[in-house]
């Protein structure tokens, strides 16, 4: 008798107990080059392993979420969030009965690209390239291209999907691609307003009270009434949906947040630097590509100039961006050699 594969029993689960409307693995639409099957992984494990040991996951432990560089040990970098996306796109998977593998290697792909200093960055890097900078896009270009020293990593069609879709203007084509763009709205205004406080930039008074009426007021409960919404809303129909109530409150915070946090007089003046150090770098890059990492260099053969100053400088972390400029445009001391 034919020994069945670990994969194999995995796909037999997924059939006996996920929603007709999900995502199953046997029937991924495959990858851009094609590869020999895993005996213990579907193609969705594999996926979300690629994506915990590559190195653009690692960095996100040095990048902004919301405060650049931040002193305490607690706030919230890109990494943090992203594995609170990963948690929260599971919890709605599995209330809905869809693949959570899917929705987790969407999560753990889709803020690869973002730049240094947060959203701050990706603005900048939009104004100072002709080609344009959107975070989605170029996280879909980390997997696609720049990982694995310019190979990437051959993903399946369904997380890089994901991956570009994850904004609030984009479409997933799975339903575990919606969960995860729900995600990570529902994560980064709960955890961005917690950090907030804890900076002092507001208090929870500040936020106006009919928000709280309908979300809670501490980040479980507006994190679980969020998911029961969309469990409520979503079990079995082939969409992935809050109720309206919830969704209003939830936009009207995001809507707070970008006016009291994102958009405020601190958050401006800390932007105002590091464009000034993103911009000095760009055009030293641009004049002088020959200085870029080799993977970067090569990258020229087929790519424009613009396009790869862009990949390296949204590759960075926060404090390699300083060290960098540093390293360019700070003078060093003279060691003086005592002649006798």
């Amino acid at each position: 008798m034919e020994e069945i594969s670990l994969r194999e029993k995995t796909y037999k689960k997924e059939y006996a107990f996920l929603s007709p409307f999900a995502t199953f693995s046997e029937k991924t639409k495959g990858r851009q080059r094609p590869e020999e099957p895993c005996a213990m992984r579907t193609e969705f494990q594999r996926d979300r392993d690629r994506l915990i040991y590559c190195k653009s996951f690692r960095r996100l432990k040095n990048k902004t979420q919301v405060f650049f560089s931040p002193e305490g040990d607690h706030y919230i970098t890109r990494l943090t969030h992203t594995l609170d996306v990963a948690q929260i796109s599971r919890s709605i998977a599995r209330a809905l009965s869809l693949n959570e593998d899917l929705a987790e290697a969407i999560a753990l792909g889709h803020d690869l690209g973002h730049t240094p200093f947060g959203h701050s960055g990706e603005r900048i890097l939009r104004r100072l390239c002709p080609l344009g900078f959107e975070h989605n896009v170029q996280s879909l270009r980390v997997v696609d291209v720049l990982e694995k020293d310019g190979k990437g990593l051959n993903l399946t069609m369904e997380v890089r999907d994901g991956i570009v879709n994850h904004k609030k203007s984009g479409h997933p084509s799975t339903l575990e691609g919606k969960c995860v763009s729900l995600a990570d709205r529902i994560a980064y205004i709960n955890h961005d307003l917690n950090d907030a406080v804890r900076a002092g930039i507001l208090s929870l008074d500040d936020v106006p009270k009919e928000i709280f009426e309908v979300l809670g007021k501490t980040s479980k409960q507006r994190i679980n009434t969020a998911i029961l919404s969309i469990y409520k809303n979503s079990d079995g129909i082939n969409d992935v949906k809050m109720d309206k109530d919830v969704e209003a409150a939830s936009e009207n915070l995001r809507s707070f947040m970008f006016k009291q946090v994102y958009y405020s007089s601190t958050a401006k003046r800390e932007e105002e630097k590091a464009e000034r150090m993103l911009t000095e770098m760009y055009v030293y890059y641009m004049e002088h590509v020959e200085e870029l990492p080799e993977t970067y260099v090569d990258l020229l053969e087929n790519y424009p100039r613009e396009q790869v100053v862009c990949d390296y400088l949204s590759s960075m972390t926060d404090r390699y961006a300083i060290y960098m400029f540093n390293c360019i445009f700070v003078p060093k001391g003279w060691t003086f050699i005592d002649e006798k």
